[in-house]
């Protein structure tokens, strides 16, 4: 997501681009759905990542 837009923007964006019969779920899951992409974005720009190579061996943890 480009910086200059604004969440405002986002949100509009995204609720007029939804088909006339979206549900209040079907928003709310759209609107959360782009919150952490956002968040993510942030951690990428604050150098909060991990390799590949590590998410790889963290995931393998989770199958013990």
């Amino acid at each position: 997501m480009t910086p200059n837009i604004t969440v405002k923007y986002q949100v509009l964006k995204a609720v007029e681009e939804m088909p006339q019969n979206v549900t209040f779920k079907e928003v709310l899951e759209r609107l959360y759905f782009l919150y952490k992409v956002h968040q993510g974005l942030q951690q990428i720009d604050v150098g909060n990542v991990v390799s590949h190579e590590e998410a790889k061996k963290q995931i393998k943890t989770w199958h013990k």
